[in-house]
């Protein structure tokens, strides 16, 4: 994986756009100025940051309360509405907090709710989407999409733990397809501009005897899988997996989905897929897909309009690019204009002998 292609923000360009945050690395703040754009450019008011002391900033990436409250961190009212429909009704236990999704353009949650939600609006659409992305999958039909999903939280005959997955895909395979069942699942991580260094400690759960019988990992035991930055990787695969051993899912494959220009994230997934055996049959895989992949697969599946607002919001980086040479020609048309000196005239010297 190659470094970062994203630049390091000018600061006068950060603070111009309300979002100069000091603890932002190279893609958080590309990401945030993104946002802020966005929301600039549709005329949607922004909110404030408050300091642990009361004092308040505005940010510049942040929707106001009524901006927010009205669902404008969504591309459109129709997947406003569904997103608030789905936080409504919420499974008991799911990390979902309504605060983040509706307010923070940087929000995971919201990444997620606006991608899904456009193929859970259109099957058909979905099920083009994954048969080019997951090929071996051999997916006929999309069934349906579940968000922040688990079979079963703190159950002690899956993880024992409060981990979901992000979404969760049903579908169908075709008449005669040459898998051992004729449905699967596409258990979903959706990350933007968060590393898996940001995942909340690994909790006690049942891991040690169910990844030894998942015949998953190398090594089972192996303590780099129980803390960050794996850990989160390694819980929702074991779900995914007790989900499948316990008989709740014929079959099914894991995902992650992050942008290309998430680097940390990418390294992450490959370190993870190093510690994987190679996969037989009930077994669940592990896929890595980017998040440009992904909105490119949209706009092949005919989601165009979609494909194109997603890459607009989360991933047009030429935008920053832009805003970053225009920055660096104004710091350099600031020198002082050089006084031309005249010569003397040039005199030509003979030389006599």
């Amino acid at each position: 994986m190659s470094e970062s292609p994203l630049p390091i923000v000018p600061i006068e360009v950060l603070k111009r756009y309300h979002v100069h945050e000091h603890n932002d690395d190279r893609l958080k703040a590309c990401a945030r100025l993104l946002q802020a754009l966005w929301l600039r450019d549709r005329k949607i008011p922004t909110g404030v940051h408050q300091r642990p002391d009361g004092r308040t900033r505005r940010l510049g990436s942040r929707l106001s309360p009524a901006a927010a409250a009205a669902g404008r961190n969504f591309l459109t009212p129709e997947l406003a509405a569904m997103a608030q429909h789905v936080i409504a009704y919420r499974e008991p236990g799911a990390f979902m907090p309504s605060t983040r999704v509706l307010s923070n353009g940087l929000s995971s949650t919201t990444l997620c709710l606006q991608v899904m939600l456009t193929l859970a609006a259109n099957l058909d659409i979905a099920t083009r989407v994954f048969r080019n992305l997951l090929p071996d999958q051999d997916v006929g039909q999309v069934a349906a999409i579940r968000f922040e999903h688990s079979l079963g939280r703190r159950d002690p005959s899956l993880t024992a733990d409060n981990s979901a997955h992000d979404c969760v895909v049903y579908f169908r395979r075709p008449a005669g397809s040459q898998h051992l069942y004729d449905r699967g699942v596409i258990a979903m991580e959706f990350k933007y501009t968060e590393g898996l260094y940001d995942s909340a400690p690994c909790e006690i759960g049942r891991y040690d005897d169910l990844a030894e019988a998942s015949g998953l990992f190398k090594d089972s035991y192996h303590v780099a899988l129980r803390v960050n930055p794996l850990q989160q990787l390694f819980r929702e695969h074991l779900l995914a997996q007790a989900s499948v051993m316990r008989g709740d899912w014929p079959s099914a494959v894991f995902v992650n989905v992050a942008p290309a220009a998430n680097v940390r994230v990418q390294r992450q997934a490959e370190l993870y897929r190093a510690f994987l055996t190679p996969n037989v049959p009930g077994q669940v895989p592990f896929v890595n897909v980017t998040l440009d992949a992904f909105v490119a697969a949209m706009e092949r599946a005919g989601a165009g309009e979609a494909a194109a607002a997603l890459f607009e919001r989360y991933l047009n980086w030429q935008r920053i690019d832009e805003l970053v040479r225009a920055a660096v020609q104004a710091r350099v048309s600031k020198w002082p204009a050089r006084k031309e000196r005249k010569s003397a005239p040039l005199k030509i010297v003979r030389h006599v002998r």
